[in-house]
Formats: structure tokens, C-alpha cells, sequence
């Protein structure tokens, strides 16, 4: 197969492999799940945590495919998204500073700001969803590894704790409440000491990757799960995280808006290996 034309991009040290697949010159040629695996791996292709396409879409500007370096698929990426606005704009598929992204968890919106800074509406949290949760009762509290987790969907699933300190094997808790039979579908996992009303420092088990220095979405559930159960201020919050930080803001309206850095770390080309097959 011809190279592929990458970048690499990273938004608080979450990185991600980017390409232009508007045309399938992707999708049609490989095994996906193999070419995130083989192109994610640090030794044997480009490192990150994930692979994301942009893709054409018949109802927004641009589509987000993201398959994570294990082969997964995931429904969102909040630091994905917002390197996929910047990467769009780079590449010259758009010159507008506002975009729509047609993803698995529905059309979000990004807006460039200026320097590295771009902000996206999330849209409206989801705090109990059959098809992410085991059915049964409806509290959004559940008892994992000896801690209470408020669960909350931001198209993805995310399970939130709050810790006085991080003084254990949270990577073992993260790793267990992932595959937990609470979540069919697999979880993310965020622990969450809160320093004020209006900050909180996290350490994120991301589904799919492991410990990760960042996750969007992760940022945004945990400013949800705070404002709900009285931890946190429903205002612009700071959310701390190994890679730098956030500011979420859960609205008055129900709405979370996420606002944060990316940045371009090299382009070039790729070359598949032979594991990477033909689709």
C-alpha cells in the first residue's frame, strides 16, 4: 500500500494519529484496528493514544472516526475532537473558525479561538444510559473496588470518583472498574481530588488505553459529577489534569463546554506494515 500522509497532534500530552480519509484512501485499504495498533505502538510506528480519521459527512462539515491503540473504537474523544478542528484547518478543509463534527455520540461543535485554544460544545451530559450500564435500578451511583462512582455519559462512558488523595493503586482500581460487569461496554475511569469550588486534580484510566495523561470528555464528566453532587461550582471550572488543564463549564442550560490547547508535533509519512492486511 502507498504511505500515508499523517500528523501528529496532542492535546495535554493525550496524543493522537490524524489522517485524511474523506476519500477512503484510508478505510479502504487496511485493517483498521490493525493500523491503529501497529501505527499507536511507540516501537513499531508513531506512538499515541489513539488513531483518528476524518472522514466526509452528509450532515455536518466533517465526520471523527477514533480507534484507539488497542483497536477499540470509542464514541468520542474530547482532546481528539478539538485536535481534529485545528488539524482541519491546517490541512485547508476548511477556513471557517467554527465547525460541525459528526461523531458516534452525535454532531459536536468546536471554535477555534486564538493561538492553540479551541473551545467545544459537548452538548447536554447523560447520567444513566441502558446501552452503557447493566440494566437495573436508576441511581447513578455505583460501588466498584470499595469506592462510590457517579456515572456519566458524555457520549462515552465515564465513571467519576472523588479521593482525599491518590495515595493507592488507583492505575489497579481503573483497570478493574473498566472491565467492571456494571459497564458492558467497558468504562473510563477518573479519580478526582477536588482543591476548591472551582478546581479539581484527576488521574484518568482511559478505556481502550490505559493511564493517559489527558481525557476531554474525562474533564467534563468530572465537572458534571462535582456540580451535581455538590463538590464543585457550576461555572467555569479548572480541571487539572498530568498534561495540563481544562476549564470545563456545565451551563445553566445543561450544556458543558470544554476549552484547551493543541499542538502539532511532526507530519510525514506512513508506511503499513504487513500486519495492517488488506480490508
Amino acid at each position: 500500500m502507498d504511505p500515508i500522509r499523517f500528523s501528529k497532534m496532542h492535546g495535554l500530552g493525550n496524543s493522537f494519529v490524524m489522517m485524511d480519509d474523506r476519500r477512503d484512501e484510508v478505510s479502504g485499504g487496511v485493517d483498521l484496528r490493525a493500523l491503529a495498533r501497529e501505527a499507536c505502538d511507540p516501537r513499531f510506528g508513531i506512538g499515541a493514544d489513539g488513531l483518528i480519521l476524518v472522514r466526509a459527512s452528509a450532515t455536518a462539515d466533517l465526520a471523527m472516526r477514533i480507534i484507539n491503540e488497542d483497536g477499540s473504537e470509542a464514541e468520542m474523544c474530547g482532546n481528539g475532537v478539538r485536535c481534529l478542528a485545528r488539524f482541519a484547518a491546517a490541512r485547508g478543509m476548511t477556513d471557517r473558525a467554527e465547525l460541525s463534527i459528526e461523531t458516534p455520540a452525535g454532531v459536536i461543535r468546536t471554535r477555534l479561538l486564538g493561538g492553540v485554544l479551541v473551545e467545544v460544545d459537548m452538548g447536554e451530559p447523560r447520567l444513566r444510559t441502558a446501552d452503557v450500564c447493566a440494566p437495573g435500578p436508576e441511581p447513578v451511583a455505583v460501588d466498584e473496588q470499595g469506592l462510590r462512582f457517579l456515572f456519566v455519559s458524555m457520549g462515552n462512558p465515564h465513571a467519576v470518583t472523588f479521593v482525599n488523595d491518590f495515595d493507592f493503586d488507583w492505575k489497579a482500581r481503573g483497570a478493574a472498574v473498566e472491565r467492571s460487569p456494571a459497564f458492558p461496554n467497558r468504562t473510563n475511569v477518573e479519580f478526582v481530588r477536588v482543591a476548591g469550588p472551582r478546581e479539581a486534580e484527576v488521574k484518568v484510566w482511559e478505556r481502550g488505553c490505559g493511564e493517559t495523561m489527558a481525557c476531554g470528555t474525562g474533564a467534563c464528566a468530572v465537572a458534571v459529577a462535582g456540580a451535581l453532587s455538590g463538590r464543585l461550582e457550576r461555572a467555569p471550572v479548572t480541571v487539572c489534569l498530568p498534561g495540563g488543564a481544562l476549564t470545563i463549564h456545565f451551563t445553566p442550560q445543561g450544556r458543558v463546554l470544554m476549552t484547551g490547547p493543541t499542538v502539532l508535533v511532526c507530519e510525514g509519512d506512513y508506511f503499513p506494515g504487513p500486519g495492517t492486511g488488506v480490508a
